[in-house]
């Protein structure tokens, strides 16, 4: 007896299979009446199978009339394509089924959007009606290469010896990092839970309960602005945790992990190092890419040339350079090539973002011009190209002033050069660790000490850098890990010794006591003999996205929230019940209108 709904797949079908009386459910994904002959493409979650109808067939009126993305079940017989109507880019090209019976199981009313195609569509209407959306061929393998993605990073980390564990969603709120969303206790008047921004302290936790090598893919939970490679709402990262390891045992255990990964989905791209990642200083990396998360497919490297500008008859780069600010050069490889208006543009590109302006010398068959070169002089002009080993027809853009506004336009004006010249190398996934990153940093606004980055993280030198080094020349066993200029992770070798994060915190303005209110937990357990440690935490959703070469997040996340953070499918957040807010011992109160 014929299973009531299919004997295949949409997917399966092939030459093998012809003559058999087979069954097929799926969705009209397109029609076309070719006058007295129907073609119908059935599309299921494996594939398309192109049915064919004539005028004889019981079935022609029912499908005639249907519209797309309705759901049918089709029987027919499976009939060879004729060698001229063969579709080599479909597995199931080499055959057709003429249909005999239909029966439809859903008639689709009016699309509010096309399924059949790739066209553009605005967003609020293909998040409305994501169930749709997600039938559309490109974001269906998304999110199926989400799932592989998932599924392989989970095996990879088992095979090192992780084991897998659920930390708890309803959690207490922290006072560090960004804004939580908090949860109501309805039998706890007046008190809230938070989602976990991350399992950090869990993870630790674990680690001092003896568990030694722990990951999850943890949902994670912070109220934010959406950004293109963050959703706002939730996220889910690759957590992980190691006991009784230093900083090369962490990158030793996640990388063949990440590598793999990569080359496993790489769909023809290079994937470089195969091997251990590259380490880059932190204030290597600042100087040479002007950021912290540098795209390696750049070539491009950003020198210091303060010194070359002291005493220069340039004197608005002199004046800067005598007054502790930095210039900072980014070379344009053959933009001399190019006419002037590429350096003007790229000059008015950096005053729309904000900035004074990008000074230049642009250098034509072995002469460099511009107002920079004629101000500074020919021969001070020859020793800086030298220095910086350009070439008879390259340029040569200059960021100047204080040192982050300098670093911030150089590294900025480093990636425009890069994409405005095609030299970003195509076809390549490059991964990089940036390490050392500084433990504090100087808040201008509040005028103190802050932790620059985890406040958990093991200051290098330990009690000894807090006792006797200047606070902003301590390095931190912190570390990210970068793909293409997308942070991919942030992690660390955990502070695990309570007498050092006192002084930690100490520095930073914290009182014994507000430590021990804020971090009762971890610094609680810590007093009971906790290993040292230390892990990270891998974006799932952007190592997704840049597999998916998609630019959007929300194109490899399957139910994702727009830019305001709502759910426009299901409606939240929505208004709930006055018996719901009695419950929970909340009134709302409307906010005053400006």
């Amino acid at each position: 007896m014929m299973h009531p709904y299919r004997t295949h797949t949409c997917g399966q079908l092939r030459a093998s299979d012809v003559g058999s009386i087979v069954r097929l459910s799926g969705w009209v994904h397109r029609k076309r009446d070719h006058g007295g002959l129907l073609f119908v493409d059935l599309r299921d979650h494996y594939g398309l199978t192109q049915i064919v109808a004539d005028t004889d067939s019981p079935a022609f009126s029912t499908l005639e009339r249907l519209r797309v993305e309705s759901v049918v079940t089709l029987t027919g017989k499976v009939v060879a394509r004729t060698a001229d109507t063969v579709n080599a880019n479909l597995p199931t090209g080499g055959i057709e089924m003429w249909v005999q019976d239909a029966e439809v199981r859903s008639a689709a009313e009016e699309l509010p959007m096309p399924v059949a195609g790739e066209q553009e569509y605005p967003e609020d209407i293909r998040l409305r009606y994501r169930f749709l959306d997600l039938r559309r061929e490109k974001l269906h393998a998304n999110m199926m290469l989400r799932s592989a993605v998932i599924s392989s990073l989970r095996q990879r980390m088992v095979g090192q010896g992780f084991t897998e564990f659920q930390t708890p969603i309803l959690t207490a709120s922290s006072p560090e990092g960004a804004r939580d969303y908090l949860v109501p206790s309805r039998v706890h008047p007046g008190k809230f839970y938070a989602l976990p921004q991350a399992p950090q302290m869990f993870k630790q936790l674990l680690m001092v309960a003896g568990f030694d090598r722990y990951f999850q893919i943890a949902p994670c939970f912070r109220d934010e602005d959406a950004r293109a490679d963050r959703s706002p709402g939730e996220f889910y990262q690759l957590d992980f945790e190691m006991s009784f390891v230093t900083q090369d045992d962490v990158f030793n255990a996640i990388e063949p992990v990440l590598a793999g990964v990569f080359e496993e989905f790489a769909r023809g791209k290079t994937v470089t190092p195969s091997g251990s990642f590259p380490r880059i200083p932190y204030a290597t990396s600042m100087l040479k890419y002007g950021s912290d998360k540098p795209d390696l497919r750049n070539p491009i490297e950003i020198s210091d040339v303060t010194e070359h500008f002291k005493g220069s008859g340039f004197g608005l780069f002199d004046r800067i350079a005598s007054e502790g600010g930095v210039v900072r050069a980014i070379p344009a490889p053959c933009a001399g090539k190019n006419s002037r208006k590429f350096f003007d543009d790229m000059n008015e590109w950096a005053r729309a973002e904000g900035h004074a302006g990008l000074g230049y010398i642009n250098i034509k068959e072995g002469v460099p011009a511009g107002p920079i070169a004629k101000n500074h002089g020919p021969e001070a002009t020859a020793k800086l190209v030298e220095a910086l080993g350009l070439g008879p027809d390259d340029g040569v853009f200059f960021a100047a002033g204080k040192l982050t506004q300098a670093v911030k336009l150089a590294g900025a004006a480093r990636t425009r050069a890069g994409e405005q010249l095609g030299l970003i190398e195509q076809g390549a996934f490059k991964l990089c660790w940036i390490v050392d990153f500084p433990m504090f940093e100087y808040d201008e606004d509040a005028k103190k000490v802050d932790f620059s980055h985890n406040p958990f993280s093991m200051p290098q030198g330990e009690m000894e850098a807090l006792e006797t080094m200047d606070p902003l020349t301590i390095l931190a066993w912190q570390y990210d890990i970068v793909c293409n200029g997308v942070e991919l992770s942030s992690g660390a070798i955990r502070n695990h010794r309570p007498e050092i994060m006192y002084k930690a915190f100490e520095i930073a303005g914290y009182s014994k006591d507000m430590v021990d209110t804020e971090f009762a937990g971890m610094i609680n357990a810590f007093k009971f003999g906790a290993p040292p440690h230390g892990g990270s935490a891998p974006g799932v959703d952007r190592i997704v996205m840049l597999l998916a070469d998609e630019p959007n997040i929300r194109e490899v996340v399957v139910f994702p929230m727009n830019q305001k953070a709502e759910d426009l499918m299901m409606g939240a957040p929505g208004p709930v019940t006055a018996k719901q807010l009695r419950e929970l011992n909340i009134r709302v109160v409307e906010s005053s209108k400006g």
